[in-house]
């Protein structure tokens, strides 16, 4: 039995921490992981910029691997620390060090308070910081992990000021993870439309390409990007205010889309799980719209009232505040949501005030977006009158006798524990519910290619058999109506042939649940089964399930004699033992969780793949598909 007193108990000093447990400071070290370095390099360059200091920020992927960022900030200060090491070496290797605690040193942040400088040091191999400050050009230079190399020391004079960090990751750490230009690009575009007096330089040196943003007339031109190749109602509607020191920013803007598309951010820190601010624009237009139409005489007597989703349906809307760090408050660890009250009433107060204003001055624009939001108030309560008949069993459509078509239910009674798996092919689909485990497991097959929803309405849904089908299984509801707490399952599991055509099944139904049970993958509950590709057999000694080409390679280095290799075209080729072992079995399988970690770029990129609009698509496949694999693989 292993030994267990004092001297079991260790203290991990400074960043040794960090490097024993990066996940707890970086989240993972994966791709984001590694990106998470840059983030917390350039949030500290963008704290300055929104406090007033600069207003430039350049990111060069250098050729060593290494990236460097720089500003033209007020530069790190390079004063003696009361501790008695330079400054520059404290905000670098000392966890929870920054001038972010003080309330003198910054008005607005957004940074991750002082940790995020001396993680990414704790993570590199090599890191060198170069300060412009005090009429100095100073260096200090850091190695392994966050040990240091060089001390702080004058290297000559210069009227400029800002600061430049280049760090190389310890890729030891980041297994098979690699900067990605886009990645950084669609990230750093979207710091610029929030600050209209930033410029951003970026330049890969590797493959010498480079661009660089700026936007004078920011949030406006946010939401013309992201309703760039949709089809637009009217222009940008823009407005701003400040109460109780709480800085309100909003630009929005209507579509013929049935979807709406809210972005959030604070002290330019994306809100992905809304909060406070959000609540508050969605009771502010809302009542403003309400307010209108009874003025107006569109909504009549004892009518109902707009809710919410009508007034939103095709919204593209970006709010951005900005909080001072006293009144700031977020919920989690990952500030993915605001907590802040006030933020709440002053952003209602702001939305109400100023839409207010805005529908009594333009009447058309009024009366375009209302017809718009009467629709689908009337397209609403149609489909909840046709769910209501579904469930009480009545109608041409009950719903029992549409699931009891193709459903395979599970019979546990603990919902989160349960799966449900939308297997293409009906011969898959077979052997899927023959060897399933039925008290978790249930299985729905799925003929051929479901609607495109991009361009679909919840009128579409329940007139395709097959989405309904999908719907009535999950039993969670649909657009603004599906809550994730209803779902009969915690695991939505598309297991398609590992073939073009599975693939397009896999995307087809990506953007039904991104565009009517978004919470779905916000919750983490969408997920992509992996079958295998191949299987070994060597000579008596049974199977062995390859899953892709990459560990084949690998796997074949470590064979001797003769063995036979096959390659599975599709679910239907293998038996149902087989599917299940493979592909089926909580303890062999490898599932791909379906995630969203850029809501503006999953908006573009969905409506980009997904739409009408065929040029744009082929010039973004022919920019970023790598056809050299498919070529490979035809050999």
């Amino acid at each position: 039995m292993a030994k267990y007193d004092a001297s079991s108990i260790k203290i991990l000093e400074g960043l040794e921490a960090v490097r024993k447990r990066p996940g707890m400071y970086i989240g993972s070290t994966d791709k984001r992981g590694l990106h998470h370095l840059i983030w917390e390099i350039v949030d500290n360059a963008i704290d300055e910029i929104i406090n007033g200091y600069g207003d430039t920020i350049k990111i060069t992927l250098n050729s060593d691997e290494s990236i460097t960022i720089s500003d033209n900030g007020r530069g790190v200060p390079i004063g003696m620390h009361e501790s008695g090491k330079s400054t520059p070496e404290v905000i670098y290797t000392v966890l929870h060090a920054g001038g972010k605690f003080e309330s003198d040193g910054y008005k607005v942040s957004g940074g991750l308070h002082g940790v995020g400088a001396s993680v990414v040091n704790a993570l590199s191999k090599r890191m060198d910081v170069t300060i412009y400050t005090d009429g100095k050009i100073s260096n200090i230079r850091f190695c392994d992990g966050g040990m240091l190399e060089s001390h702080l020391k004058t290297i000559g004079e210069t009227k400029k000021t800002g600061t430049i960090v280049t760090f190389l990751p310890d890729y030891e750490m980041f297994k098979n993870a690699s900067f990605s230009y886009t990645t950084i690009v669609e990230r750093m575009q979207e710091s610029a439309f929030l600050l209209p007096n930033l410029r951003v330089i970026i330049e890969d040196v590797n493959d010498n390409k480079s661009c660089e943003f700026h936007y004078e007339n920011g949030l406006v031109s946010f939401v013309e990007y992201i309703n760039e190749n949709k089809s637009s109602l009217h222009k940008v509607i823009n407005f701003s205010g400040i109460k109780n020191e709480i800085e309100v920013n909003i630009a929005m803007q209507y579509t013929d889309s049935y979807n709406e598309n809210i972005l959030s951010f604070v002290n330019n820190v994306k809100t992905s799980d809304g909060g406070s601010h959000e609540v508050g624009f969605k009771t502010g237009i809302t009542k403003a719209f309400n307010d209108y139409a009874r003025a107006n005489n569109i909504i009549k007597g004892k009518e109902s009232n707009l809710e919410g989703s009508d007034v939103r349906e095709g919204l593209s809307v970006v709010i951005s505040l900005k909080i001072p760090e006293k009144l700031l408050q977020f919920e989690g660890q990952t500030k993915g949501k605001l907590g802040t009250p006030e933020a709440k009433s002053v952003t209602e107060s702001i939305t109400y005030e100023n839409l207010k204003f805005f529908l009594e001055e333009n009447k058309e624009v009024a009366l375009t977006i209302l017809d718009k939001a009467m629709k689908s108030r009337v397209a609403r309560e149609a489909a909840r009158k046709a769910r209501e008949a579904a469930r009480k069993g009545t109608g041409k459509n009950s719903k029992e006798r549409i699931l009891s078509e193709k459903l395979a239910k599970a019979t546990g009674k603990d919902y989160k524990k349960n799966e449900l798996f939308l297997v293409e092919g009906d011969s898959a689909g077979g052997s899927a519910k023959k060897f399933r485990n039925r008290e978790t497991q249930a299985i729905m097959p799925l003929r051929g290619k479901v609607l495109n929803c991009e361009k679909a309405s919840t009128n579409d849904i329940e007139s395709n058999a097959e989405l309904k089908q999908i719907e009535y299984a999950i039993g969670a509801g649909l657009g603004a109506s599906f809550d994730p707490e209803e779902a009969n399952y915690g695991k939505i599991i598309i297991m398609t042939d590992a073939d073009v055509d599975g693939s397009h099944i896999q995307i087809l139904l990506i953007t039904f649940f991104y565009r009517f049970m978004r919470p779905l993958i916000e919750n983490g509950m969408l997920y992509i089964a992996t079958p295998p590709l191949y299987s070994i057999e060597v000579g008596n000694k049974g199977k062995v399930y390859i899953a892709d080409d990459e560990e084949l390679a690998e796997k074949k280095k470590t064979l001797k004699g003769n063995y036979k290799v096959q390659r599975f075209k599709g679910l239907g080729e293998m038996n149902a033992e087989e599917l299940y072992e493979t592909t089926m079995n909580p303890e062999n399988r490898r599932l791909l969780r379906v995630t969203l970690s850029d809501a503006s770029v999953a908006e573009k990129r969905i409506h980009l793949l997904m739409g009408d609009q065929v040029e744009p698509r082929k010039e973004w496949i022919n920019e970023n598909v790598d056809f050299t694999l498919e070529d490979d693989f035809r050999k």
